[in-house]
């Protein structure tokens, strides 16, 4: 056998570089995926989570979901505080869960699974990816448990409502789940991504007009009088704003912005993020 044989061999015995990122990729997917599925305390969250907000605090505040115009008392928004917040309740559990599926990060870079992967043929753009994708299905599904609910929230849906919140979901889902890599390759410990990380949610959604309606075309004078300044000027530029008003779009055919917004935002921030965080992975 020839030495110019012998080289024919060893090459047709290599996969192509494409096929290994594309199985490295796929194997890093789906361990993200395997894993979380597994967790039953965060299963256990993404259940209890929606039937907290949509069937009792839902419940709860419908009836003071009103304003009063001219002595008659009506619907603030031409629907219950139950629908209105529906929409809002599948971008928590997706928030939650993106960003808690983060912490494997710091998970793997303290037991070393994360130095025995970087050491492999994959680049560190794919094995980001893998990561972030697995982060952002696990949370997508969450999401999917809201939706569940939607009969209880007397949400009717079709399939083409479904197929549109998917879409809105799935970029929502990578760019929190970026922002969450993002977290964890500044804080180290378990217990500081804990802390900080609900320091980031819990503002984002408690000023992305989540629980209340913002609408500048229909009641702009009235929450400029109700709410402080300073708290309309948050809501209106917090970028999940406009995420949670697609999403109603979608789900509830109800948008106080433009809904092209909302698309766009997302798919911005999930371009920055990543690259940030990707700007971060390859430090490490």
């Amino acid at each position: 056998m020839t030495s110019g044989e012998t080289t024919d061999i060893e090459s047709s015995g290599r996969q192509p570089a494409f096929l290994i990122e594309l199985g490295g990729l796929y194997g890093l997917w789906l361990r993200e995926v395997k894993r979380s599925m597994r967790d039953r305390g965060q299963l256990i969250g993404g259940i209890s989570r929606p039937i907290l907000w949509v069937l009792i605090l839902g419940i709860g505040l419908n009836p003071y979901f009103r304003g009063e115009v001219y002595g008659e008392v009506s619907f603030v928004v031409p629907f219950t505080y139950l629908q209105f917040i529906f929409p809002a309740v599948v971008a928590l559990n997706i928030m939650y869960t993106s960003v808690q599926s983060a912490v494997s990060v710091i998970w793997d870079r303290e037991f070393g699974f994360l130095r025995e992967v970087l050491v492999s043929p994959m680049s560190r753009g794919s094995v980001l990816l893998g990561k972030v994708l697995g982060g952002a299905t696990v949370a997508v599904i969450h999401g999917c448990l809201v939706l569940l609910l939607a009969r209880f929230a007397d949400v009717p849906l079709t399939w083409l409502d479904v197929l549109k919140a998917l879409g809105l979901m799935a970029m929502l889902a990578f760019a929190l789940t970026s922002l969450g890599v993002v977290i964890a390759n500044r804080v180290r410990s378990f217990a500081g991504f804990g802390v900080f990380s609900n320091a980031v949610i819990l503002p984002l959604y408690f000023t992305s007009s989540s629980i209340f309606p913002l609408d500048p075309a229909l009641t702009q004078a009235q929450t400029r009088v109700v709410y402080p300044e300073w708290l309309v000027t948050l809501v209106q530029y917090n970028p999940l704003t406009y995420a949670v008003d697609a999403l109603r779009g979608a789900l509830i055919d109800y948008n106080q912005f433009d809904p092209r917004l909302g698309i766009a935002i997302m798919l911005i921030a999930g371009v920055v993020l990543f690259a940030i965080a990707l700007f971060d992975f390859r430090k490490t």
